[in-house]
Formats: structure tokens, C-alpha cells, sequence
């Protein structure tokens, strides 16, 4: 197979975690597999095989105004013209909504090539304006396949665009994660003995962070023994770390910023928290739940639900029930043999969302006849 993928860069991100071991994972089973970003390799937060080929538009930045957008979208999508007639690919994957319309331009007039685009994220929780939302509704008809995370994604898919091919596909989950740098020792920032309730994820408004350390700002003092720890980065990371000190806990909810040994961390946990107000499919709750971790998750749209079994290996909670969440993880952080019973069945996330299951799935996508090819057999036989 001769597979090239598309996506805007290799920052820390969910979607570029999910192609970075993908990528890497078809090119251990021997495909030819080219990762082109818009971005940059200068912003690679996550490593590719050496065998994996890894190509730059260069064509990263932000438009001031509508005109201007367009004219970068036209150099985005004539640039990966000439990448793709460049590999010369048997298929063409990309990531992330703005990616799939740019491959589904740039793909038009090569019926040989299979198109393949992929969402990350609840379309209604994340609106792009009325232009990108009227170019993705055109633009995904134009593509072999639409790949969703969750059944509510691929409904409103089906719904608010001319997707022919929705197939629900969940990320895959790498155990152990690999490690790469920044390094930082969960040693560097907690002493020996203490308890870690840790959150991982981008410092930003939708992951809803000031919530959970208002929740241990109240759990504190009955749980002297434990730390919050919040790994990320993002544009809320002094507004957290000044939450923090006004409740007096310096020194007990620590932000040590992104790590690329993020296992480290979920190894030394004894908790993983998700108050997020909205998910694609997140990532971090099934790499949690791989190290073994008890989790208690918001049930927020969408995700949690498809990966925590409420009352088996975690919890869910109503969305924006910070009571119920207190009163979790309370129980949780008090009772180490009901953390040890929800880690024994935590740690079957492994085999559920396994690469090797997940990439089977990806390739039965990949195997399914292309729209040129179903075209010409209905034109066939009239």
C-alpha cells in the first residue's frame, strides 16, 4: 500500500497523536506511507518512524480577512496537488475538517486515487463559520469516505453534508506510549508517597479545568495525602496556576506544561478526571485507562460514553454535575480497593481499542471500492 496523509501539523494534539501512530504503525507492516503537513517539521511534537516519508507545504498561518483566506486555502490545495501527483499514492488520508476539504479539492481529476477524510471532533461543538461549514458540506461528497469517531458524529454527518460513506472508526489507543522529549520525571514535580488525581490536555476553555481544581480545592483537606496534577499547555495556564494559588494549593496542583512521556504519568496516577465540556474522542481517557487508571468522566458530547463502562471500569457524570464529580472522586480517592476493582477491567481498553483492531478497520475502509469505481459499474449496467 502506498498511503499518504494529510493533516495540518505534528503538534500535541489528539488527531496528530492518532496520525502519528497510524503512520507509524502501516509502515512497520511494511506500506509505503508519506505524513504531509501544512506546518512546518519544526513543530513536530510527535516522532515518526524514520521509514515513514515526511513532507511540508510550509503554508502555516492565519488569514485577517475572507479574501486572504481563500488565496491561503488556494496555495494549501495547489500544493498538495503536486504532493499527491509527487508520491503518487493508491490512497490519500486526511485528518481534521479543514484537511479534508483541501484533499477533496485537491484530489478532483485523479480517479485513480481513493479519498479518505476523517473528523475529530462534534461538528456541532466546534462551528467553523458559514463559508468552511458550506465548503465541508460540498467538499465531503467528493471523498471516497468520511470517517467519524462516534455514532452522533456520523448522524449529523449524514445529516449536514454529502458524505456517500460515513464508517465509524474510534482512535486507537498505543500501550505503552512512546516516549520521547520534553522528558519530565513525575519525581521532579511529586514526592515519594503521594497520590496523584491527574488531568491531561490542552489548557483551554473547553477542557474545563478550573472546574477540577475547584473539586480538589474542596477535596484537599480530607485527602491531605494527594496532589492534582494537570499536564498541558495552552492559553489558560496562568489563569489556572493563579486559581490555584488563591486557594493556597502552590504546592498541591501542579502544571508541569506537555511532556512526551506522558505513560510516566498515567503510571504514577491513582486517578484520571475529565471535566471537559465537550470531546471529539478523547484520547487521553483511553491511554489512562490502558495504564490501569479508574476514571470518572463528565459524559459530555462525544466520547466518554464509548469508552467508559459506567460502574465497570470508571464513571460518568452528567455533564456540568461538579457535585457529582466531587462526590466521585471523593469516594474514589477513599477507597483504594474500589480503585483496584475499576483498574483490573480498566486495563481491557488496551485490547478494545488496540492499534492492531483499530487498523483493521481502517483497512476494510481502505479496501471498499472507490466512488469512481462504483460510478462506473452503475453507469455499466445502466
Amino acid at each position: 500500500m502506498r498511503l499518504l496523509i494529510y493533516i495540518h501539523s505534528l503538534e500535541n494534539g489528539g488527531a496528530e497523536r492518532v496520525v502519528a501512530n497510524l503512520a507509524n504503525h502501516w509502515v512497520g507492516l511494511g506500506w509505503e506511507v508519506t505524513v504531509v503537513t501544512v506546518a512546518s517539521p519544526a513543530t513536530d511534537f510527535y516522532v515518526l518512524n524514520p521509514a515513514v516519508r515526511r513532507l511540508s507545504l510550509d503554508l502555516a498561518g492565519t488569514s485577517p480577512n475572507v479574501v486572504a483566506g481563500f488565496l491561503r486555502t488556494f496555495r494549501r490545495t495547489r500544493a498538495l496537488r503536486r504532493a499527491l501527483r509527487e508520491v503518487q499514492p493508491e490512497l490519500a488520508l486526511s485528518a481534521m475538517h479543514t484537511a479534508n476539504v483541501v484533499l477533496a479539492l485537491a484530489s478532483r481529476g485523479m480517479p485513480g486515487l481513493r479519498t479518505i477524510g476523517s473528523e475529530h471532533n462534534f461538528p456541532p461543538k466546534a462551528p467553523m463559520g458559514i463559508i468552511w461549514e458550506t465548503m465541508r458540506c460540498h467538499a465531503y461528497g467528493r471523498l471516497d469516505a468520511v470517517v467519524a469517531l462516534t455514532q452522533e458524529c456520523a448522524h449529523w454527518l449524514a445529516a449536514h453534508s454529502h458524505a456517500r460513506h460515513i464508517p465509524i472508526i474510534p482512535n486507537p489507543v498505543a500501550w505503552p506510549l512512546s516516549r520521547h522529549e520534553p522528558k519530565v520525571s513525575p519525581a521532579t514535580y511529586c514526592s515519594a508517597g503521594r497520590r496523584i488525581l491527574l488531568g491531561v490536555g490542552r489548557l483551554s476553555a473547553e477542557k474545563n479545568f478550573s472546574v477540577l481544581i475547584d473539586i480538589f480545592s474542596r477535596l484537599a483537606a480530607s485527602h491531605p495525602s494527594w496532589d492534582l496534577v494537570i499536564l498541558g499547555d495552552g492559553p489558560l495556564r496562568e489563569s489556572l496556576r493563579a486559581q490555584a494559588d488563591r486557594a493556597g494549593l502552590q504546592q498541591r496542583v501542579l502544571l508541569p506544561g506537555s511532556v512526551g512521556n506522558v505513560g510516566d504519568w498515567y503510571g504514577q496516577a491513582a486517578v484520571y478526571a475529565m471535566t471537559s465540556l465537550f470531546e471529539g474522542f478523547p484520547n487521553t481517557l483511553v491511554e489512562a485507562m490502558a495504564y490501569g487508571l479508574p476514571v470518572v468522566s463528565f459524559d459530555c458530547d462525544t466520547g466518554p460514553r464509548d469508552i467508559v463502562r459506567h460502574d465497570v471500569d470508571g464513571y460518568l457524570i452528567a455533564p456540568g454535575d461538579a457535585g457529582a464529580m466531587e462526590r466521585t472522586l471523593e469516594t474514589l480517592m477513599a477507597d483504594e480497593p474500589l480503585r483496584q476493582a475499576l483498574s483490573a477491567r480498566a486495563v481491557e481498553a488496551r485490547e478494545r481499542f488496540s492499534l492492531t483492531r483499530i487498523s483493521a478497520m481502517w483497512e476494510d475502509v481502505f479496501a471498499a471500492p472507490s466512488r469512481h469505481v462504483i460510478a462506473a459499474l452503475q453507469e455499466h449496467h445502466g
